[in-house]
């Protein structure tokens, strides 16, 4: 507990051990004589023990012209009930009222722990080491890119960069989820916010600490609860137009039926006097008031979502707000990019055809054409050729976007890309029918052979499409860049319904808007790359692969997997209904109570005590139901 929390508990026992014997001797449960002054005087210490801060708060909010909250109907509930004689009731419904209040502040205080656990990524320093070889910890901030750090056994990585000296394990559970240690040595990227377990590393940083991975998870994660569901909206609109309502009904049930009772004579029956009549149309008011306050909703359901977040981000599944959490519960097609997707992007040159020159002079022209691209492919070339890649040698690079490259390489055009390049430049190229990423090569508009790069699956790709069948996910469908021999192998290979072959990045857009418009529910798109980025925003849920990903695609997405698993996307579909199924019990639950709790109480039949269950019984049942989001490992 916090140190408010702590007050309030206080508060309240204090309060209780007032009470209890208060309300025995009001009862006449206990013979002692009390004269009323005092006995009124005495409740009254419990009352503003417990429920001062309730009052100010209601004053406040009439000072402010925001008159109606939860605070100003207990606030007139209490002491209109303690006016009208009804000490022990009026007391109770403040007591109990922050009995809830306190545990729902608990049940917050838990999810918000739940994240921040998240924080403990953030790194307080980096080591660098000075000139007289001793280490001097700086702040990561003052950290360049390409600088040298240093990391010892037991600390955490302050920013991604590459190991250029040393091997160990790294924890990155705080990152993804996973518990399972992972192995670096050098030439291998490390992610700030993994813990070195083991060995001394050398680090060379790939980016400043504001854009390494643990600032943006930070920063994904603190601004997630600024994004509000449709349901949340709703909600807060219902308690503007509600509580005004309720208020407005509660003086009307005050005022209309004992005035016209005393008009027509009808309602004084059984009544002793007119004062008689007016004290219990009162006293269903209070009641009335107190039964329609709308905490159980406008704390649960925030509290739902937030928890869900959590328990989400738990699992490696960063959700960038509650709206998106809606909105993943209702998707029904998922549309997949292919490398680094549902392959692992780890491609290897595996065989050169149709080359009237020599494979390695093939494979030496690729590479070096291709050699100031990052993308997978032009480090499988690279790794291919297996000799050092001399860049001097090559001029007036051409990238030319769903096409492949052009280059001038010691004075000759080379072209390196798919069909539509070799036709571009004029090469007669060969086909070939080997299943894999296929890479032709022309030199001078004459072709000189293609390259056969295959790629390998991730392991979990086929178990994902099955547990998205299972997750009611009706069709999945991948877009990709590549051929249509090797779409198709790979589509059937992992059970997807559909796939799209030969695609640029604009066609990747047409087919999602395509597939948006055809789909029952919402369409998802799981990608990695740059020219993924336009496909992420346009889907109705944009999912990105934040481990390896590009920054552009991990931007423009709305759902983020820290550990590039594809199983885990089923799963998130199934944490965020998890998710809504509890928002709808606790609005359904919490409005039908309410209803029925506030004809009892205009009808007389549902006095304070009735109230005091409707108000915090209901608001507790709401928070613990609503804190079951957190737990979501076993889905």
């Amino acid at each position: 507990m916090n140190k408010k929390q702590k007050n309030l508990l206080v508060r309240i026992i204090v309060a209780g051990v007032f009470f209890v014997p208060l309300y025995l001797i009001s009862e006449g449960l206990v013979p002692v004589a009390l004269p009323r002054p005092a006995l009124i005087a005495l409740f009254l210490i419990p009352y503003l023990t417990v429920g001062h801060d309730i009052l100010r708060k209601a004053l406040l909010g009439i000072k402010n012209r925001r008159v109606f909250d939860e605070c100003f109907l207990m606030t007139v509930a209490t002491v209109g009930a303690i006016a009208l004689g009804e000490l022990g009731e009026g007391v109770a419904v403040m007591l109990l009222y922050q009995v809830g209040e306190l545990f729902q502040s608990v049940a917050v205080g838990k999810s918000r722990r739940n994240i921040s656990q998240l924080m403990d990524i953030r790194p307080d320093y980096a080591n660098i080491e000075g000139e007289d070889g001793q280490l001097e910890r700086v702040d990561p901030d003052e950290v360049e890119t390409g600088a040298i750090i240093v990391i010892q056994p037991g600390e955490k990585v302050p920013i991604d960069g590459v190991v250029v000296e040393g091997s160990s394990s790294l924890n990155t559970s705080a990152l993804t989820g996973e518990s399972r240690p992972r192995e670096v040595t050098v030439d291998d990227a490390v992610l700030s916010g993994s813990i070195n377990q083991s060995g001394l590393l050398k680090v060379r940083t790939t980016a400043e600490f504001e854009e390494s991975t643990a600032s943006k998870i930070l920063d994904l994660v603190e601004n997630a609860a600024s994004r509000k569901s449709k349901s949340e909206n709703f909600i807060a609109k219902f308690a503007r137009v509600y509580t005004p309502f309720v208020c407005y009904a509660a003086l009307a049930l005050a005022v209309l039926p004992p005035l016209f009772g005393m008009i027509t004579g009808v309602g004084m029956a059984g009544y002793a006097s007119a004062g008689a009549l007016w004290r219990d149309w009162l006293l269903r008011a209070c009641s009335f008031l107190v039964i329609s306050c709308p905490c159980a909703v406008v704390i649960s359901i925030p509290l739902s979502f937030f928890a869900g977040l959590g328990g989400a981000s738990n699992q490696g599944i960063l959700i960038k707000g509650s709206n998106y959490l809606e909105t993943l519960s209702r998707v029904r097609a998922v549309a997949f990019d292919k490398t680094g997707t549902i392959t692992k992007g780890n491609f290897e040159v595996t065989a050169v055809h149709h080359n009237p020159i020599d494979a390695q002079r093939v494979l030496e022209l690729a590479a070096l054409a291709e050699c100031h691209s990052s993308h997978p492919i032009s480090l499988s070339l690279r790794k291919g050729y297996g000799k050092p890649v001399d860049q001097t040698r090559v001029t007036d690079v051409q990238e030319i976007s769903g096409h492949g490259v052009i280059a001038r390489v010691d004075g000759s055009e080379v072209a390196v890309g798919n069909e539509k390049l070799m036709n571009r430049v004029g090469a007669a190229f060969m086909p070939c029918h080997h299943v894999g990423t296929i890479i032709h090569v022309a030199v001078d508009g004459e072709y000189a052979g293609h390259i056969v790069i295959a790629d390998e699956l991730k392991e979990h790709a086929r178990e994902a499409m099955d547990a998205l069948r299972r997750a009611g996910v009706t069709r999945t469908v991948m877009l990709t860049g590549d051929a249509e021999a090797v779409a198709k192998s790979v589509a059937a290979e992992v059970g997807l319904t559909d796939y799209r072959a030969q695609l640029l990045p604009q066609d990747k857009v047409a087919c999602v808007e395509a597939l948006s418009s055809e789909a029952q529910g919402k369409l998802a798109f799981v990608g990695d790359g740059i020219n993924d980025a336009p496909v992420l925003a346009r889907a109705d849920i944009g999912i990105a692969m934040g481990a390896l990903g590009s920054d552009a695609a991990i931007e423009a997405a709305d759902v983020v997997l820290m550990d590039d698993d594809p199983l885990k996307i089923a799963k998130a579909i199934r944490i965020s209904r998890k998710c809504l199924g509890i928002v709808r019990q606790n609005i359904g639950f919490a409005l039908a109570v309410k209803a029925v709790c506030l004809v009892l109480g205009a009808l007389g039949v549902a006095g304070m005590w009735m109230a005091i269950i409707a108000d915090v019984g209901v608001m507790i049942l709401c928070v613990l139901n609503a804190i079951r989001c957190l737990f979501v490992k076993h889905l």
